[in-house]
């Protein structure tokens, strides 16, 4: 089975997508990585998940991707005493390190680490940002503020501090349980919420130690001061727009949108956009036209990856959101303006051999229009390398590691499929051409382009092109 398109769709289940023949026809109608989420999912559960979605891999016979994605901390405000409180614009309004219930002039921060960071002027977002208080005094356990935006304040609502870099760990008690566990049923990606700055990323990869790919989101002002420095540790990325658009002014989330997408392109690290594609289609059987539009747009920049949360994990519509999301990604790619504003955002290649024939195999299989480009990767950096080229030539990414086409399944164009490695080149050629023709991409009398490394079996050491006619029998001909 291949897709026909290049984007890839990451699905998220839940509720409406736990049972293996939902998840199935997820998979069937265009999903090609499933998201976990750690927030709402046990270990028990999780592992159950995993044990279905491989048991539909093995069903299918292509390498599907699992994300776990982390809850991260999760900063509330304690509970009131008489329920919920109307806080009125211009009000004073305290938060402290007092336990007891709340009232309408003050409430309990179980947080220390954001009443020390707190200093005059800074921001206070409750409530997913319908609350905004602004902080005029503060000391290390009391922070009295004036209410700019009032509204409903109820218990346990969540607290975000967009103008202070917090001393709290993006991770968790609770995640590292959960990576321990995730790691163990043999994810393929872990995603870490909340990321600030690059120490997040070190301290999980001390834990992971590449038993899975890292992938940042990047959610938080601070993640977007020091973006450069998370994505060279990073193994991709997700602009992770529900948070973004709290802690930062809405208007300003597309622009970065694309600029966050641009930076990992560069780098050629794989890039999701995510939340609220879809989102009118957790209720309804069509989105609406701006969403449509909100999902070619990321296709157009080029995104390795577009998802869906509640539409496919609560909504009642999840396989027609899959499917939606599939013929809009299709029908973007085939427009006429497609090729030339992916062309424009290329970047050269970086000055290595491997990015330099990954560059030169993409030049010349547009240049003599051959059927397809295989690379041979161990890793998956190879196949990465030839992602990050975006060619209009289809790209089969084969590998002797299972773990590395599941993580791949993740990255732009790539069709991965798991090989053995080559013997010599002969069996190189022979097999490229074999699997192009099994695949569908190649036709008896039709050339593909073949990058692979000598000796054999060594990762990262790409050299070699190699043109190749796929014969009437589907191997290599003369």
């Amino acid at each position: 089975m291949r897709r026909n398109r290049r984007v890839k769709i990451l699905a998220t289940l839940g509720p409406s997508s736990s049972d293996p023949e939902m998840i199935e026809k997820l998979f069937r109608a265009g999903a090609d990585v499933f998201r976990i989420n750690m927030s709402h999912s046990s270990h028990d559960l999780m592992r159950e998940l995993v044990a279905r979605i491989r048991a539909v891999e093995e069903k299918v016979k292509r390498p599907i991707g699992i994300l776990a994605d982390l809850q991260g901390p999760k900063l509330r405000v304690g509970k009131f005493a008489d329920g919920p409180v109307e806080l009125e614009n211009g009000a004073s309004f305290v938060l402290d390190a007092d336990p007891a219930p709340g009232n309408i002039n003050r409430v309990h921060l179980p947080h220390p680490e954001i009443l020390k960071a707190l200093q005059p002027g800074h921001r206070l977002l409750l409530d997913d940002g319908k609350i905004r208080l602004l902080v005029t005094e503060c000391t290390a356990s009391r922070a009295l503020t004036r209410v700019e935006v009032g509204g409903k304040l109820s218990d346990k609502k969540g607290v975000s501090v967009p103008d202070s870099e917090i001393a709290l760990s993006a991770m968790t008690e609770k995640d590292h349980k959960d990576i321990l566990a995730v790691l163990d049923a043999n994810v393929d990606w872990v995603a870490l919420s909340f990321v600030q700055r690059p120490d997040d990323i070190a301290e999980v990869r001390k834990i992971v130690r590449g038993r899975a790919g890292i992938l940042a989101k990047i959610e938080k002002p601070q993640a977007i001061d020091r973006l450069a420095e998370i994505i060279e540790l990073s193994d991709a990325l997700m602009v992770a727009r529900g948070d973004l658009g709290v802690e930062m002014p809405l208007e300003q989330v597309p622009g970065l949108q694309k600029r966050i997408t641009r930076a990992a392109r560069r780098a050629g690290k794989p890039v999701v956009v995510a939340t609220q594609m879809l989102e009118s289609m957790i209720t309804a059987p069509v989105p609406t036209r701006a969403e449509v539009s909100d999902v070619a747009t990321a296709v157009f920049e080029g995104a390795d990856a577009i998802m869906l949360s509640a539409e496919s994990a609560a909504g009642q519509f999840p396989v027609e959101a899959v499917s939606t999301m599939d013929k809009i990604a299709q029908q973007v790619e085939q427009d006429s303006n497609f090729r030339s504003i992916i062309h424009a955002q290329r970047t050269d290649p970086e000055a290595t051999g491997a990015d330099a024939i990954s560059a030169a195999a993409r030049q010349i299989a547009e240049t003599l229009n051959l059927a397809a480009v295989v690379c041979y990767t161990s890793s998956g950096a190879t196949g990465l390398r030839a992602a990050r080229e975006r060619p209009s030539t289809p790209v089969i990414a084969l590998s002797p590691v299972v773990g590395t086409a599941r993580r791949l399944a993740l990255a732009w164009g790539l069709h991965c499929v798991v090989s053995e490695d080559a013997n010599d080149e002969e069996d190189m050629v022979d097999r490229a051409c074999r699997i192009s023709h099994q695949e569908e991409f190649a036709k008896p009398g039709q050339r593909i382009i073949i990058t692979a490394g000598v000796p054999f079996g060594t990762p990262g050491s790409t050299n070699m092109l190699r043109i190749a006619f796929v014969g009437s029998d589907g191997k290599s001909g003369l």
